[in-house]
């Protein structure tokens, strides 16, 4: 694929008042957007149980954003002060060309941080093209070390292929490495402590999640397999020694230093620890969608603008600043009813 075009803009001018100042995101809460998490496709290999149907209809491509969408938006975002972008999916990795566009990404002024997520399926083949192409770091799903407990959490996925992609991202050399478990009372709550030791062991980090309630699954009631991160916090301390940290990754987790292995040990809670106070993130769906908030519907259709005014960054631009004033404060998640979303995590993008 050849490089990706821009139509060529000025440079936007810096707040009204504050000579000198570069442009910023700031919702009306006072809170700073510096990080965007960019959806690739809802597409996935697996089809893990918290995260989709089992017969999961996906989004006709001809309303995916284009590689050149993808490109501009992510201009524009750092052109407006966001200094790291998530590459999320369904599963990036199968999204065809994502290299040419994570070279473009990386190339954008005033980007910081390049990282994706990925469930660690095509990690064997992409691991060092991802270094290469400027990916810093990588968080990889994993949420069993149990290979029957794999295939029915992902209920496509083999826990082979998983380790393997691990393997070939410790020897590509990324600058950080973390493991992503989401935590399921009945399913694999007694493996917290296997997880964060295999973790330690290889030099990651680990961040354990709370479920998130989006979409209707079919496959567990999630109140009844909801399982806290204190609950978590208490059975790995009967195990390790987790000192408070200040480390902070831009994300929700909060950390811990695992005093056996050195590494961090991380906490993502929306249910028993609202992490909105301080939320600097907004979600970029696959189909262009601009979700304000993760637990919210508050949302911009920047595929609209994209379409309606092709290659025109300062359309893009003011459709972006204005979705600051419909960011809201914070989500509401209630297990207890039905799910506060209907749509899949693998459509908000992960």
């Amino acid at each position: 694929m050849s490089s990706l075009a821009f139509k060529p803009t000025a440079v936007p001018e810096s707040p009204a008042g504050v000579p000198g100042a570069a442009p910023r995101l700031v919702d009306r809460y006072q809170r700073v957007v510096t990080y965007l998490r960019m959806s690739v496709t809802d597409r996935c290999d697996f089809r893990c149980v918290y995260c989709m149907s089992e017969d999961m209809q996906f989004v006709p491509r001809e309303r995916l954003l284009t590689l050149e969408e993808l490109a501009l938006v992510g201009r524009v975002f750092c052109s407006l002060g966001v200094d790291k972008i998530r590459i999320t999916g369904g599963e990036p990795l199968v999204r065809g060309n994502l290299m040419s566009l994570l070279r473009e990404l990386r190339s954008l002024p005033g980007l910081r941080e390049l990282v994706l997520t990925t469930n660690g399926s095509q990690l064997p083949r992409y691991a060092a093209e991802l270094r290469r192409v400027g990916v810093r770091r990588l968080n990889i799903s994993l949420d069993t070390l149990n290979p029957e407990r794999f295939r029915r959490l992902s209920r496509t996925g083999e826990l082979t292929r998983v380790l393997a992609g691990i393997d070939a991202a410790l020897d590509a050399g990324f600058e950080k490495l973390k493991i992503n478990s989401v935590i399921l009372r009945g399913r694999n709550e007694d493996e917290v402590c296997d997880l964060l030791e295999f973790a330690g062991s290889r030099g990651m980090d680990i961040s354990f999640i709370e479920e998130m309630p989006l979409g209707v699954i079919g496959d567990h009631d999630r109140a009844a397999v909801f399982f806290s991160s204190d609950e978590t916090r208490s059975a790995l301390e009967r195990r390790f020694s987790l000192l408070p940290s200040p480390e902070r990754s831009g994300g929700p987790s909060r950390y811990f230093r695992v005093r056996e292995t050195g590494t961090l040990v991380g906490f993502i809670s929306p249910h028993s620890h609202n992490f909105c106070g301080d939320c600097n993130r907004v979600r970029l769906t696959c189909e262009g969608r601009l979700l304000l908030c993760l637990g919210q519907e508050h949302s911009v259709d920047l595929r609209r603008v994209l379409r309606e005014h092709p290659g025109d960054e300062e359309a893009l631009r003011q459709a972006v600043q204005d979705s600051m004033d419909i960011k809201p404060k914070g989500h509401d998640f209630d297990l207890r009813g039905a799910p506060v979303l209907l749509r899949y995590m693998n459509l908000t993008g992960g």
